[in-house]
């Protein structure tokens, strides 16, 4: 019985939702973070020659 259950509970995992609104905000998030620290570092590397 306990892997009748089990099989439910995959099943009902594996449908794919879209993402919530905050989970799309969060994801934004991180990327503009992840570009401005490539773009700092850079800048940073561009000012030691100029």
């Amino acid at each position: 019985m306990a892997s009748a259950t089990a099989k439910k509970k995959n099943q009902q995992q594996e449908v794919s939702r879209k993402p919530s609104k905050r989970e799309k905000r969060q994801k934004f998030v991180i990327f503009l973070m992840i570009i401005s620290m490539l773009l700092s570092s850079l800048l940073a590397g561009a000012s030691m020659f100029l």
